[in-house]
């Protein structure tokens, strides 16, 4: 929950900055459904549902092999290759250890987290954890709202978030990003930069004699 609310947080910060939420509109965006049914699916997983721990796991895998394809599917829009590398370093590790991300043992007691034996958890103190520096290592202290622990990968995803809002929002001081378009469009647009008279499809005509 904690990488959630910083990722909505960094992305709103635009909008104080004189950001404009309708050139969201203007981001093409492909396969938006799927990566809205990945984040739920992960926020079921984690925070409401119990049952067999394996079905779990290999859901909780799932949802990062989606958000990879969805990444590459859209890897143009600014930031997102950013966000990308988090979900990627995140996914690696939890697929390399079964389905849970390995938690540094001093992290999760700053947060004040106490998983149960044998039930499946996101985020959770392993045996023989590999890549364990990748894992949940930081932490935000049990006194403090929505303590929990966060990996490197996540740190990523919220930069990338942060990133991709400033860049796309624009601010008062900056210039959105616009997507690339083909170069009929791009000849249309100096066409009508110029002046009536400068169509790219305008032929010059010789006199007849």
């Amino acid at each position: 929950m904690i990488i959630t609310v910083a990722a909505l947080t960094v992305a709103m910060l635009p909008l104080a900055l004189g950001g404009r939420p309708a050139r969201l509109a203007a981001v093409p965006l492909r396969h938006i459904g799927w990566i809205v049914a990945a984040l739920a699916t992960q926020v079921v997983i984690i925070e409401l549902l119990s049952g067999p721990a394996v079905v779990l796991a290999a859901a909780h895998v799932a949802t990062y092999v989606i958000a990879g394809w969805f990444i590459l599917a859209n890897a143009r829009i600014p930031g997102l290759w950013l966000i990308g590398a988090g979900a990627a370093l995140n996914g690696s590790v939890i697929a390399l250890n079964g389905g849970t991300l390995p938690a540094r043992l001093g992290a999760l007691q700053a947060a004040g987290i106490h998983p149960s034996p044998g039930a499946f958890v996101n985020s959770g103190l392993l045996a023989h954890p590999r890549l364990p520096l990748l894992g949940d290592v930081f932490a935000l202290p049990a006194p403090l709202p929505l303590a929990n622990v966060f990996s490197i990968g996540d740190v990523l995803i919220v930069l990338g978030t942060g990133w991709a809002a400033w860049a796309i929002l624009g601010t008062r001081w900056s210039r959105p990003w616009t997507p690339r378009r083909g170069p009929l469009h791009r000849a249309e647009s100096r066409a009508s930069d110029a002046g009536p008279s400068a169509r790219p499809d305008d032929r010059t005509v010789p006199a007849s004699p």
